[in-house]
């Protein structure tokens, strides 16, 4: 398999999920802006995509590859598809009867996951009605993540990586529906939420098809490798899904604020998003089946040699899209976001979030390659143990930064509690004496650094002398003029690369070559 290749498929699918995202996002600034019915919809959307992250891209990732490929050497296709059979059985055993039960009691989970919302009795009961019609959604994303992880165990990462653009065409035909038949936009939104599940699912059962991976439906059987995996997805949770778990915990903080407070969180959080998943999801999606399959034949140096460059990836790119976003935080959000009900307050809260998010980027790219690590060997604890440092630490810097910064100190202590994760699953990997990183890294990493400081003096003067005078002038002159300075920016990044010999562009075109 060639994992540069395999990085830039999933990374391309990526983004093309993330542009139609932020049209979604667009979108929904302008129908709802930042009033109640958004405050609502969005702590509504944030439970599934919590559980979605958790499951298709944390723990059940995390705990099902390693085991899955451990079937499949040691025992063959026939057995690695009953352990998906019998998975798919046990999971959905679990899973349907607890929707059932949180949505029954949906009200009183409310009171826990937005407890300001209390005191607005309108904003409370859309709340309720929202996250019990969007809450379906865990149980079909759960299957989709098995689905995805029999293809990536297979080396095929295109169609799990392509399944979330289905979410994005759905919420964008909610909207317009919503607007052209006069539905209520908010409960339109949540409906189609739950439709998205089902179209991914669906979109990956044929796709399974297609690969002559079908997963059986069998009888529920805990065997060796079903307990293993249902003993490991609880710490993988924790471990895989601790940035997640801050959001939640963000929004529950945030909803003590004044309305706007979580929309504005929300709007910056879905901009950070933008190279998390791109470079993240790629990360976790390619690097862990290949360790796993490196580590359970014997070859440690190769699990080494494929840690460092997924660390040189992810520094590669994060690094300026750390910088990006915190120099063109204005430029980006007042062009995307602040039309019809979305207004120029709205847009200074937002601006100033997304900075304070973006300083965790680093740190969050490195968790997911210090994370698979742990994971393809079988170790799930380890990560729990930071994770939930992280987590004790996200609340005490939320409660500390709140009552100055407001919505602002709960981003910032995400992205403090985010940086101390990282900190700390490296610490435990030098106490571990896992092979990390190789003798190039180092010297790659100063370069990285260096160019990257090279990009934020640049786009600083670019954005001082280039925005302030379209700011403001229009919508296409202001969509011209963001493209132009992020691909100045881009191209100062590029040139800064190529001069220092980091990575050349016949580099890139040896690794994707490369085996």
């Amino acid at each position: 398999m060639n994992f540069a290749r395999s990085l830039f498929t999933v990374s391309s699918l990526t983004i093309v999920s993330r542009v139609g995202g932020f049209v979604r996002d667009s979108l929904t600034a302008i129908f709802l802006g930042a009033g109640p019915v958004a405050d609502a919809f969005f702590v509504a959307q944030r439970l599934p995509n919590l559980f979605r992250s958790l499951f298709a891209e944390g723990a059940f990732s995390a705990a099902f590859v390693p085991l899955y490929t451990t079937e499949k050497e040691r025992h063959g296709e026939e057995a690695a598809q009953r352990f998906a059979g019998q998975a798919l059985m046990l999971l959905l055993a679990a899973l349907v009867p607890f929707s059932v039960l949180v949505m029954m009691f949906m009200p009183q989970v409310m009171m826990i996951l937005a407890p300001g919302f209390e005191h607005d009795p309108e904003k409370y009961k859309l709340a309720v009605d929202f996250s019990t019609i969007t809450f379906p959604y865990l149980a079909l994303i759960s299957v989709t993540a098995l689905q995805t992880g029999v293809l990536n165990a297979r080396g095929r990462f295109g169609p799990g990586a392509a399944a979330p653009i289905a979410f994005n065409i759905v919420l964008i035909i909610g909207l317009f529906a919503a607007r052209f038949f006069h539905w209520h936009v908010g409960y339109t939104l949540a409906w189609s939420v739950t439709i998205s599940g089902a179209v991914q699912c669906a979109w990956l059962a044929v796709s399974c098809y297609r690969a002559q991976a079908s997963i059986p439906l069998l009888r529920p059987q805990l065997g060796e490798a079903s307990g293993k995996l249902f003993r490991r997805i609880g710490p993988g949770a924790v471990g895989a899904g601790a940035a997640q778990i801050n959001l939640l915990i963000s929004t529950i903080l945030a909803s003590t604020l004044p309305t706007g407070a979580v929309s504005h969180l929300f709007y910056a959080d879905r901009l950070n998003q933008l190279p998390l998943g791109i470079v993240g999801i790629a990360v976790a999606t390619t690097l862990l089946p290949l360790l796993s399959r490196h580590i359970e034949a014997g070859e440690e140096d190769k699990a080494r040699h494929f840690s460092s460059r997924a660390i040189e990836f992810c520094l590669l790119l994060g690094l300026p899209a750390m910088i990006g976003l915190i120099v063109l935080a204005r430029p980006i959000v007042q062009t995307l976001f602040q039309h019809g009900a979305f207004t120029q307050e709205d847009t200074v809260a937002t601006v100033q979030a997304l900075r304070a998010y973006a300083l965790g980027i680093p740190g969050f790219l490195l968790v997911k390659v210090f994370a698979a690590c742990f994971f393809a060997r079988h170790d799930t604890k380890t990560p729990v143990k930071a994770a939930m440092t992280s987590m004790a630490a996200n609340v005490v810097f939320s409660v500390l930064l709140l009552g100055v910064l407001q919505h602002v100190g709960i981003a910032l202590a995400n992205s403090l509690a985010v940086s101390l994760n990282a900190i700390l699953h490296y610490r435990h990997l030098r106490r571990k004496n896992v092979p990390l990183g190789d003798l190039k890294l180092p010297v790659r990493m100063k370069k990285i650094f260096l160019c990257a400081a090279i990009m934020a003096g640049t786009t600083a003067l670019l954005t001082q002398f280039g925005w302030n005078a379209i700011a403001l002038s229009g919508v296409g002159q202001e969509v011209v003029g963001l493209c132009a300075l992020i691909g100045l920016s881009g191209v100062s990044y590029a040139a800064a690369l190529q001069v220092t010999g980091t990575m050349r562009w016949g580099d890139v075109k040896g690794i994707m070559g490369r085996r």
